[in-house]
């Protein structure tokens, strides 16, 4: 009966995307590298930003909370996140990723342990900043504001 009413209680929730337990990114995905910028909720101008690998149909991966593990989603979950937090596409930009088995190793370890949201040292960008850098891209934001800024 617990897990009946947990799954009901999560149910309720705008979908985020899940928890990965195993890695099934492969590092040839970041030759595919694109961040993702969408609206934020109404508290926050500057938006959200997710990494996605393997373009369209690969993987999404966030911080979708305070404090908890990294989300990943499919397209499919990609666009029931969208839909169900309200949100919209802002832009989707390439970058290149020299290193990709250093992405790869540093997206491993982010997902295997908790992260701690801190609004501006700790939050969506620098997550997305410290794995595409981990693979060689200077890539980055200057200001920490998606929305208002490009990822160069």
């Amino acid at each position: 009966m617990e897990d009946i009413i947990m799954v009901v209680a999560r149910g309720t929730e705008p979908y985020a995307g899940d928890i990965m337990r195993q890695c099934f990114i492969r590092p040839f995905d970041f030759k595919h590298a694109f961040v993702v910028v969408v609206s934020g909720a109404s508290w926050n101008p500057c938006g959200h930003t997710l990494l996605n690998t393997g373009s369209d149909n690969g993987w999404y991966f966030h911080i979708a909370e305070r404090k908890g593990c990294p989300r990943f989603m499919r397209r499919q979950g990609y666009q029931r996140y969208l839909q169900e937090h309200q949100k919209r596409e802002l832009r989707r930009t390439f970058v290149a990723v020299p290193n990709p088995e250093g992405a790869h190793f540093k997206l491993e370890e982010l997902l295997a342990k908790q992260w701690s949201w801190f609004v501006l040292p700790n939050n969506c960008a620098s997550f997305v900043e410290d794995v595409v850098q981990a693979g060689g891209s200077k890539a980055g934001l200057y200001l920490n504001c998606p929305s208002r800024e490009r990822f160069k």
